[in-house]
């Protein structure tokens, strides 16, 4: 059992950089991000159609090409976390985390006791499909598995001191669209009032030695975060890279094109 290298890239303190898939979710798409070399693939359950029917294969395909899968499951209801865990995701993001206890609950439900409640099956996809020694996987799991909070509201920026706090988590993430929605300034990122609950949430983590993340869908934004304090990365998403990639591109075959025309 090898260590999760994101979670030991986490507790370095450096920049991690990675990228979030929500539309294809296909087996090939772990061969066609591997070249980038992503420190970690997040894959979302809770804005998609995805199930963990989909997703599950490609935590496998994403294992078996050295990439490091995460899962956003769609809140703490259900038994989502476990599930992707045995699935063979190597850590979960966690929407809306208000407070310490959501934290714990969160913790908790991913961790095996003592330090949570998480039942242990063995032969699954998380184990490869061998039989580890029950009690070193289960210490593995509880040492290696990358939990991941968001703080998407004004209460989660109040409590982020204790949320970033709570023992087993590894990172604060600032869901940075539905946290402007809570303050009544959706979309407006240069806001002062934005930029300093970011701030607090970035010196949260750096207070408690824990990463600061974010998901940025444009360099510019991902240098005004990275000033910031933010080092967990995810850079943009799926739709919005292949978007603006075939819109520059059409463009400028469009553009030889005319030139091509206009010296005929």
């Amino acid at each position: 059992m090898e260590p999760n290298p994101l979670k030991q890239a986490i507790s370095r303190g450096g920049l991690v950089v990675g990228h979030c898939v929500m539309e294809f979710c296909l087996p090939g798409i772990a061969r066609i991000v591997q070249p980038a070399a992503p420190d970690f693939v997040l894959f979302d359950l809770e804005h998609t159609r995805h199930s963990l029917e989909t997703l599950g294969p490609l935590f496998l395909a994403c294992r078996a090409t050295g990439l490091v899968p995460l899962v956003r499951v769609p809140g703490p209801q259900g038994h989502f976390i476990p599930r992707c865990l045995d699935q063979g995701a190597l850590g979960v993001m966690m929407p809306n985390v208000e407070t310490a206890e959501a934290a714990r609950a969160f913790v908790a439900a991913a961790k095996y006791p003592p330090e949570g409640r998480r039942g242990l099956g063995l032969l699954g996809a998380h184990t490869g499909y061998s039989a580890p020694d029950p009690a070193a996987y289960a210490r593995w799991a509880n040492e290696q598995i990358v939990l991941i909070a968001q703080i998407e509201s004004v209460a989660g920026v109040a409590n982020v001191a204790e949320i970033v706090g709570t023992p087993g988590i590894d990172v604060a993430w600032v869901g940075h669209n539905d946290l402007s929605l809570s303050m009544g300034i959706v979309g407006q990122y240069e806001d002062e009032r934005y930029i300093s609950a970011l701030r607090r949430v970035a010196e949260a983590c750096r207070q408690a030695g824990k990463g600061a993340g974010i998901q940025p869908g444009s360099l510019s934004l991902a240098k005004r975060w990275l000033a910031l304090g933010y080092n967990v990365l995810s850079f943009s998403i799926d739709i919005a890279v292949y978007q603006r990639a075939l819109t520059e591109s059409l463009a400028a075959v469009r553009a030889l094109g005319a030139g091509a025309a206009r010296r005929s």
